[in-house]
């Protein structure tokens, strides 16, 4: 397998538990959706098991975007990459599904005033200068 289709498969298995999480939907409820089992969801979202296009296809159905989105989103190939900007997209993907940034990003869009969110916004750039302990 070529180096580029194992970056594919590793993209699509952290985009579909990403996708799944930011809907706050459960392996199981997805699994469902699919007619497997969630411990197959569980080996997609691992790699342990390529997710083809029908199925992916599927899965883009049940959460609600197009097939698109998971190569839109994907990393950006470090062949056809510039600058220091190339990796902010795994960056994102990779806060994006820890724990920290998930409940961040929830808590965050539930701040409906403006002002409040680019306040939140400038404390966090602020702690992000400060030198950690």
């Amino acid at each position: 397998m070529s180096v580029a289709r194992r970056a594919a498969f590793r993209a699509f298995r952290a985009l579909i538990r990403l996708q799944r999480t930011l809907k706050g939907m459960s392996q199981t409820t997805l699994a469902e959706g699919l007619g497997v089992t969630f411990q197959q969801v569980q080996k997609y979202e691992k790699g342990t098991n390529r997710v083809g296009s029908s199925r992916l296809q599927a899965i883009a159905n049940i959460l609600g975007v197009p097939v698109a989105w998971f190569f839109e989103e994907g990393p950006v190939s470090s062949s056809t990459s510039q600058g220091p900007e190339a990796g902010v997209g795994r960056e994102i993907t990779q806060f994006l599904n820890s724990v920290e940034g998930l409940s961040l990003n929830r808590a965050f869009v539930k701040i409906q005033d403006d002002k409040i969110r680019r306040k939140v916004v400038d404390v966090v750039k602020a702690l992000a200068r400060e030198p950690s302990e």
